[in-house]
């Protein structure tokens, strides 16, 4: 049977961001009430459970808006080879994403504003600090 078990989402981890909300007495109170009762395991799988149900219930907008916005949709990694093909080539990157859009450790701020023209991220950016500062004016 462990055989037919297959993971729907990966778990929360290192490939996740957190986030810090304030949530009133009252709806806390009946978070807690549905935890105590075993609906959810925590207030975690509790949210987690709510903001899937809300992007499931607005799908159908959202891959429209990801349709005629260009974004890419996931993670999106971009190595220093990437970088510097974009520099040489004279086409620097509009990058649009929706998801997690990721810059290696190894580039340079240099490069990052040789190769970038425009960083447009919904969800998170994972970069260095210098070239997030590097990339600062370019960031929508």
């Amino acid at each position: 049977m462990a055989g037919n078990v297959h993971e729907l989402r990966p778990k929360a981890g290192g490939e996740s961001e957190k986030i810090t909300i304030n949530v009133g007495y009252v709806d806390l109170g009946h978070i807690d009430l549905l935890v105590q009762d075993g609906f959810y395991a925590n207030r975690t799988d509790f949210i987690r459970t709510a903001i899937r149900n809300q992007v499931e219930r607005h799908a159908d907008a959202a891959r429209q808006s990801v349709a005629r916005r260009s974004l890419d949709l996931g993670l999106r990694h971009f190595t220093r080879a990437d970088l510097e093909a974009a520099r040489d080539a004279g086409w620097p990157l509009d990058i649009r994403v929706l998801g997690l859009a990721s810059i290696a450790a190894d580039v340079t701020p240099e490069l990052a504003r040789a190769a970038i023209a425009s960083l447009s991220v919904l969800g998170a950016l994972q970069a260095s600090a210098e070239v997030k500062a590097a990339l600062a004016d370019r960031l929508r």
